[in-house]
């Protein structure tokens, strides 16, 4: 879990971000979270949304990723792109090769695409795993209750 405010300051601390695009898909009860996130400075592109399944949501962001780093490759110095998605390996691959590739951020170095991994050196690569005591967010009693009676657990 993320404290989003903390991350935000991590990455302008660390890698002089100064925008930070977060791509979603639009859920309407997420909304005061997408508020949340907007008041605390990011910039946020939403995405329509299609349902399947059993509350399977897809929001197929992974385009629009593409294409505003693209739009704002003449007004950035470096990216800092945090995915663990191999269909950003063609990007990520591109900025590193154009020098605008400050670090690849992936949730974990267990579990990230080894696309990712052939197109980039490990020094390229870290783990928001490793970062969880910069950026973890502190949960209330209520909600370590909660997670804790989660079936999940």
């Amino acid at each position: 879990m993320i404290d989003w405010k903390k991350f935000k300051i991590y990455l302008a601390e660390k890698y002089e971000v100064g925008k930070v695009f977060i791509f979603l898909g639009f859920i309407e009860e997420n909304k005061s979270f997408y508020n949340f996130l907007t008041k605390t400075g990011y910039q946020l592109i939403l995405k329509p949304t299609v349902i399947f399944g059993k509350n399977k949501v897809k929001g197929n962001c992974d385009a629009e990723l593409v294409l505003h780093a693209m739009i704002e490759f003449p007004n950035y110095k470096k990216a800092v792109i945090v995915s663990g998605d191999g269909d950003f390996a063609c990007l990520v691959e591109y900025l590193a090769n154009q020098n605008k590739l400050a670090k690849l951020l992936v949730p974990n170095r267990a579990n990230f695409s080894s696309l990712l991994k052939k197109v980039l050196p490990n020094e390229k690569i870290a783990t928001l795993h490793k970062l969880k005591k910069k950026i973890g967010r502190v949960e209330t009693k209520k909600e370590a209750d909660l997670l804790a009676d989660s079936p999940a657990s």
